[in-house]
């Protein structure tokens, strides 16, 4: 790809995602980390954990992204009694021809919502986390492939935690990012009740019909990353994982630090936030405007950071203030 045609390609990227922004936004007052987070996960090929109380549009939005996308959306209800095949499809026998056919779950489409996903048992949590990770689901002796693009948004309640299944570490790690969704101030909400006015659904405008997410994912791989950035982006993931309580002034609240997943994923989203940002070069602010999302789920603390009521970000904080910036 040729300088010319690449800043050609920055510049209309960056004006459909701007685009496909303000269609979000004429469903969804405010919001905007998490539209940019969930943008970043589609271009980067990873999945999305989104935390937050109920009442937040999580719902809307990852249905008002779908149908910017032009992509298939399903929502599926994490519930106690959901089996791995209510997701990923069964054999059903068909009397008429004496066969077993193969009835696809809602897993098969482009964007799937897994609303609360920590209310379900650890077999069908693993089910959908298969299919993240391997692209693929298994029906009988059959293996067929998932969608492209193939993006999952799970949520998860924060403050009810009866009857949950927390996620293990090693599948939170499959999630390429964790967002925090917060209440909109009362300017946002404002907005929000006097939007109520309007009795039908807003449509919105099919952005991306012709400038597809795998031309996105190929500009941005031709983003250039300079050694110092690449190294900056192991020292702060290996600065999680050192041991010896005095070494550091954060190592006694982190029990374990984050894999080598997360460097990938620090990698990856640090070149999209440089598109977002019309740039074909990654800074070190790209790497800590992403670095809270990318490890807060990434990092497992200690007894003494939950006495101390500390949280992951306070100590991801302290891990960016002490990594020397090149």
């Amino acid at each position: 790809m040729n300088e010319s045609k690449n800043l050609t390609m920055m510049k209309d990227a960056a004006s459909l995602l701007d685009l496909a922004r303000n269609e979000i936004g004429k469903r969804i007052i405010g919001q905007a980390d998490m539209v940019n987070g969930l943008l970043m996960g589609i271009i980067t090929g990873g999945h999305i954990l989104v935390e937050g109380v109920p009442g937040l549009a999580k719902t809307q939005m990852v249905k008002a992204v779908a149908d910017v996308l032009s992509a298939d959306f399903k929502r599926i209800q994490f519930t106690p009694d959901l089996l791995p095949a209510d997701l990923t499809g069964t054999m059903i026998y068909r009397p008429q021809t004496g066969e077993f056919i193969p009835r696809k779950g809602p897993v098969f489409s482009n964007i799937i919502l897994a609303d609360e996903i920590n209310r379900a048992p650890a077999k069908v949590q693993a089910a959908l986390l298969e299919a993240m990770a391997e692209a693929q689901v298994t029906i009988g002796d059959t293996t067929y492939p998932l969608a492209e693009p193939f993006f999952v948004m799970a949520t998860q309640n924060p403050i009810e935690h009866e009857g949950t299944y927390q996620l293990p570490e090693a599948q939170l790690d499959r999630f390429i990012m964790k967002l925090k969704v917060d209440y909109p101030n009362p300017q946002e909400e404002l907005a929000i009740l006097n939007q109520l006015d309007r009795r039908e659904e807003q449509t919105l405008r099919r952005v991306f019909s012709k400038y597809s997410i795998l031309d996105l994912k190929e500009l941005v791989s031709s983003i250039r990353v300079d050694e110092s950035i690449r190294k900056y982006i192991v020292s702060i993931v290996n600065a999680s994982r050192v041991k010896g309580r005095n070494q550091l002034p954060f190592t006694r609240f982190i029990e374990f630090g984050a894999s080598p997943r997360a460097s990938i994923a620090l990698f990856k989203c640090a070149r999209v936030q440089a598109l977002f940002e019309n740039r074909e070069f990654v800074l070190p602010e790209d790497v800590k405007a992403v670095a809270y999302n990318v490890l807060r789920h990434r990092i497992v603390l200690s007894y003494e950071a939950e006495s101390e009521e500390l949280s992951s970000d306070d100590v991801i904080r302290d891990i960016l203030s002490i990594v020397t910036v090149p």
